[in-house]
């Protein structure tokens, strides 16, 4: 084909897909809520070495379950999920992360 300005413009049929291989995350990780303090949405992410059925809970100052955002099995990779707490007072809360043998729990601030 010719193209702007009487370029020529040839297909090289060798050339059929280019893809780059993402190679699964290496561990566990459960990351620090974006934004903190937040009002009154926040977003979580975490990452998974394995797949396997994983659970996303928050808390409260009590440890009372104030939402379960995912309770699922889920494939290995890089994951986030978005947080509305417009219904919940102003405080401290906590989420936690359970996949496998791997838990860990973080703090965030819900500000209103």
């Amino acid at each position: 084909t010719v193209g702007e300005n009487g370029v020529i413009l040839k297909l090289d049929p060798t050339l059929v897909d280019v893809r780059k291989e993402i190679p699964p995350p290496a561990d566990f990780i459960l990351y620090q809520n974006y934004p903190n303090p937040f009002n009154p949405r926040t977003v979580i992410g975490y990452q998974l070495s394995v797949s396997g059925n994983i659970s996303l809970k928050v808390y409260d100052i009590l440890g009372n379950t104030i939402a379960t955002l995912v309770d699922e099995y889920k494939p290995a990779g890089s994951y986030e999920v978005e947080f509305e707490a417009s219904s919940l007072a102003s405080g401290v809360y906590f989420y936690q992360l359970k996949a496998s043998d791997f838990i860990s729990t973080k703090k965030m601030i819900l500000m209103k």
